[in-house]
């Protein structure tokens, strides 16, 4: 083995999960490209491309977008399909085959993979720990026919470099401190394709007639293509444009243009100071490790300036100013806390996964008269009593985006209009997943669990409804927040 295949991925982030040498007949190396779906800063593709290098063999790249899943929507779909545009053209001017396959009815692409991979050496693919994605890798280790590795670049920190699942942020953030440090001096190539010159993979007629691929035509109309597929289509497509570029762009005028005031105005829902990075982050056009490294490059900072473990706190660790030492935090530690419980447990977005004590408070006041029992269709269509409630639903809505910090109190308004904590997280999961850019996605079922107790610890005085589960009311948010042009562009019916 070449030390560029060694050097290709750090042992932390391989799991081989059939292990079997690669075919010396075979005509291509396969990267299976499910979560990762970018071309830049991509440790699954940096793996499968010195895997072709060793080999001598084409890179051969299969990008599937299935119709099947519980929350296909038109909403999701042309933010991926735009993605997919991207991969078209970037890799038709590397010289690297590429398949963009869009399943046209549910059940239609079962058999590609394994067709596919029977003429691969090796097939690569990419780590995700929630929603269908472990089921189906596990589909793959019983089925294919060949080696089949899964990369993981979810976080900065390996998913698997530890079996603990951390119960709160603090003693997560001192787990990051003393070991980031390890984990940050090997980053994926800003390029894995440079200097890619193998020529191009050929795939058999048959395989292509079976399973036609989206044509370059079809990827620069998105929304007439998702419109033809049997999905969702009440989740109409948002403004936020999908795909690599356009994920590098928004990354590029958040570090320019908000940075600076991230750490005082992000939760003003007037300011609207977020990143804006997280539908990026979940389909995995942007990754973490790009994102440090644009960070880095602006901040002058390499990770010999992150300063000794500060037990959790939460200044001090990173060296970086203070702007970015709390977009970081964000980042990094609240983000992967939820990756990390997803990768360890598969209760994320359950009921049962709340803390015990969480769950025994809920259920001592589930008797407690509620000021309103909202119905599943008054919640989604914003018909409360609560105007500011209403403005984060349509948000939701309108951009499939709500405010962060008001992401919060929408959750708790739910809980509060429920009749009981298992409802209410239902509820809440129904509406983020089919809605949501962001949904589907391990930093979205902690954010969820987090209203019901997860990641927090019991308050005081005991209240009503809310037993020792932290309180948020509306009257109190909007005396906190600065929230007028907030609510005139969201508070009138949509």
């Amino acid at each position: 083995m070449s030390a560029r295949l060694e050097a290709a991925v750090p042992d932390s982030r391989l799991r081989v999960t059939i292990d079997r040498p690669p075919s010396s007949a075979a005509s291509y190396v396969l990267y299976w490209m499910i979560a990762a779906r970018r071309t830049h800063h991509s440790f699954g593709l940096q793996r499968a491309a010195a895997w072709a290098h060793e080999l001598r063999k084409p890179l051969l790249v299969l990008e599937p977008l299935r119709a099947g899943h519980r929350w296909a929507a038109d909403r999701h779909h042309v933010f991926v399909l735009q993605g997919m545009a991207d991969h078209a053209r970037r890799l038709e001017t590397v010289g690297v085959r590429y398949l963009p396959y869009v399943e046209p009815r549910p059940g239609a692409g079962k058999g590609l993979l394994a067709a596919l991979a029977e003429r691969a050496a090796v097939v690569v693919t990419d780590d995700f720990p929630a929603y269908f994605l472990p089921r189906m890798l596990d589909a793959a280790a019983r089925r294919l026919p060949t080696r089949l590795e899964v990369i993981d670049g979810n976080g900065l920190l390996p998913i698997r470099s530890t079996d603990r699942v951390f119960s709160r942020a603090h003693s997560f953030r001192a787990h990051l401190q003393r070991e980031l440090p390890e984990h940050l001096a090997r980053l994926p190539s800003p390029d894995p394709l440079a200097g890619h010159e193998l020529g191009r993979a050929r795939v058999p007629r048959e395989v292509l007639r079976r399973w036609p691929m989206a044509t370059a035509r079809e990827l620069r109309a998105p929304e007439r293509l998702a419109a033809a597929l049997p999905i969702d289509h009440a989740p109409a497509p948002v403004a936020l444009a999908g795909g690599e570029r356009a994920g590098a762009a928004r990354l590029a005028r958040f570090l320019d243009e908000g940075l600076a005031r991230y750490p005082e105005q992000r939760n003003h829902p007037d300011e609207d100071a977020g990143s804006g990075l997280s539908p990026y982050l979940h389909y995995g056009h942007v990754s973490v490790h790009q994102v440090l490294f644009e960070l880095a490059a602006r901040e002058d900072w390499s990770p010999a300036q992150l300063g000794p473990p500060q037990g959790g706190a939460r200044e001090g660790s990173w060296g970086t100013s203070e702007a970015a030492e709390a977009f970081l935090d964000e980042l990094v530690t609240w983000r992967e806390l939820g990756i990390n419980y997803c990768t360890h447990r598969d209760d994320a977005d359950r009921f049962e996964g709340l803390p015990a004590w969480a769950r025994a408070t809920m259920a001592e006041h589930a008797c407690d008269p509620r000021p309103e029992l909202y119905d599943l269709g008054a919640l989604e269509a914003a018909r409360t009593r609560d105007p500011l409630w209403n403005a984060a639903q349509r948000q939701l809505l309108r951009e499939g985006r709500i405010h962060n910090y008001l992401r919060m109190l929408w959750g708790k308004r739910i809980y509060e209009w429920s009749s009981g904590g298992e409802e209410a997280m239902a509820r809440m999961i129904a509406l983020n997943d089919r809605w949501a850019m962001d949904g589907r996605d391990p930093n979205s079922y902690s954010g969820i669990a987090w209203v019901l107790g997860r990641y927090d610890r019991a308050w005081g005085p005991e209240r009503p409804i809310f037993g020792k589960l932290r309180y948020m009311s509306s009257a109190n948010t909007r005396r906190k927040l600065r929230l007028r042009d907030y609510l005139a562009r969201y508070g009138e019916a949509p």
